[in-house]
């Protein structure tokens, strides 16, 4: 999303991103069982209990943090590529670990890159936690301000009828691990919290790293002005089109999904905003996303599959969107219609297939420099913070190793310990982001849709076997994939307290 819309519609000076009212969390979700639902309870009741955190204390500003919580600095200098969320995320837990860090960022000022196009970003309970490990005054500040969609049902709709396909259950993993609730935030106001905490003195804004230089003992990065800077590791993180992935590995392409992306975000409220996060309305060869993003607002995408490169004519996305979406349901043509021209943007979507190896030396990569991923997931910034996280976890043990033994630290012994841990997972979230475009673009509702002179047979109205199917699998295996993907690595996480923070909204 443009720089000008993200302030105009979600100002970071805005107080919270939040529902007036919220509805009871523990509503039935379809799948959940009367047993789920006792469970859930009495994780509620240990949370009141066991919680050592104030809620009130979500209410400090980052700029309040007390400085005296990073520990002795460590004589490693680590160099940051990109000053994008998942470079912000891992420079502080860098900081935290007392590792000297400096961070190349060309303009702070903006969302970069692909990022302008996206708008509010969805931060799942897995890297919310991740937050909370890296620093628990950040991770307060982020739940504040963003709206909580985590707490409401969330799911799969047919675009026709508007009727539902499948209900999420995001909130029964979050609880039953004292994981914190998903929220989403705007993209400049989540920013703004990253770069207060990480420090004027560690971002050097205006600066672009162009080239580097791996001297086995040390590493040198080249910027676009010709000045250079030295330290003992790189990590490029410096998104989709990464410089550092292309000196490293060399020019690839990254890999067209099929599909172009129309995004807006408009002034409207939806009559059941009370009960529902974000659906996602399935349909042939398109589909079309919508969410909460508190404030009054919804944010949306429109996905069609075509050829990259598409120009639509002058003032003519709307016209064009509302003939691609014609005969859809009211949810989402709504959000069309309530939508400006000019705040209707347009971006192809690109990702790129993890590799099983990020790095070299003393230089590896994070984030979408490495695992570029389709947004269907809501997964792509989450993994990065969690790559942070597990980065600076390993380099910081690699460091207390080193001074047991009084040997020098093994650098890149430390980086291709983060490429094992992370490889894995990420390769699965990635595959699953795939998967989700395809099966939310092949859904047919009835026989003869997409068959062309076959298409009279939808006035039938007979379910296509691939919907009945379909529902019976995705309700078999949804409930493991979000316990896994929302849950699966918070048993790694150290330095955050094994309770529910839920807030007070939920608890």
């Amino acid at each position: 999303m443009v720089s000008t819309l993200s302030h105009k519609c979600l100002s970071p000076s805005m107080t919270t991103f939040s529902r007036t009212h919220f509805s009871n969390p523990f509503v039935s979700y379809g799948n959940r069982t009367t047993k789920q639902r006792r469970k859930l309870m009495q994780v509620k009741a240990t949370v009141m209990h066991e919680a050592p955190f104030s809620v009130s204390k979500s209410t400090h500003s980052v700029a309040e943090i007390d400085m005296d919580q990073t520990p002795q600095k460590k004589q490693l200098k680590v160099l940051v590529a990109g000053g994008g969320i998942g470079g912000l995320v891992f420079a502080l837990a860098a900081k935290r670990k007392g590792f000297e860090v400096v961070v190349f960022e060309k303009d702070l000022s903006a969302i970069r890159g692909e990022g302008q196009y996206r708008g509010p970003i969805q931060i799942q309970s897995n890297a919310l936690a991740a937050l909370e490990a890296i620093d628990m005054n950040v991770a307060d500040e982020v739940m504040r301000v963003g709206c909580i969609t985590g707490d409401r049902i969330n799911g799969l709709v047919d675009g026709v009828s508007g009727s539902w396909y499948i209900k999420f259950d995001t909130f029964t993993p979050a609880a039953e691990r004292g994981l914190p609730v998903t929220r989403v935030i705007s993209r400049m106001a989540l920013q703004e919290i990253l770069a207060r905490a990480v420090g004027d003195d560690v971002i050097m804004n205006g600066s672009n790293v162009v080239d580097f230089i791996d001297h086995e003992t040390k590493v040198t990065v080249v910027l676009d002005n010709g000045q250079k800077y030295d330290g003992d590791l790189l990590v490029g993180a410096d998104g989709i089109w990464s410089k550092v992935r292309t000196k490293l590995f060399g020019s690839t392409e990254a890999t067209y999904s099929g599909y172009t992306c129309y995004t807006g975000i408009a002034d409207f409220v939806p009559p059941d905003i009370e009960s529902v996060g974000y659906r996602v309305f399935l349909g042939h060869k398109q589909y079309f996303v919508s969410s909460d993003v508190g404030a009054g607002k919804m944010q949306w995408y429109a996905f069609h599959q075509e050829p990259a490169g598409g120009v639509d004519t002058p003032n003519g996305k709307k016209e064009r969107l509302l003939k691609i979406f014609e005969g859809w349901c009211d949810n989402a043509i709504d959000l069309i219609v309530a939508t400006e021209e000019e705040a209707i943007l347009r971006r192809d979507i690109y990702d790129r297939t993890p590799t099983l190896t990020w790095g070299k030396g003393r230089v590896t990569l994070l984030g979408d420099s490495v695992h570029a991923m389709q947004p269907n997931m809501g997964q792509g910034g989450c993994m990065a913070i969690e790559d942070g996280y597990q980065l600076a976890f390993e380099l910081d043990n690699a460091w207390q190793q080193s001074a047991k033994s009084g040997s020098t630290i093994d650098i890149a012994s430390s980086l291709k310990s983060y490429e094992r841990e992370r490889r894995l997972r990420v390769t699965f979230v990635h595959g699953m982001a795939r998967m989700a475009a395809l099966m939310a673009s092949t859904y047919k509702a009835y026989l003869g849709v997409g068959l062309g002179p076959f298409e009279f047979l939808t006035k039938f109205r007979i379910p296509h076997p691939g919907r009945v199917g379909g529902r019976f699998f995705i309700q078999k295996s949804m409930p493991l994939m979000l316990n896994w993907v929302l849950g699966g690595n918070s048993s790694k996480l150290e330095g955050r307290p094994l309770c529910c923070r839920l807030s007070d909204k939920v608890c």
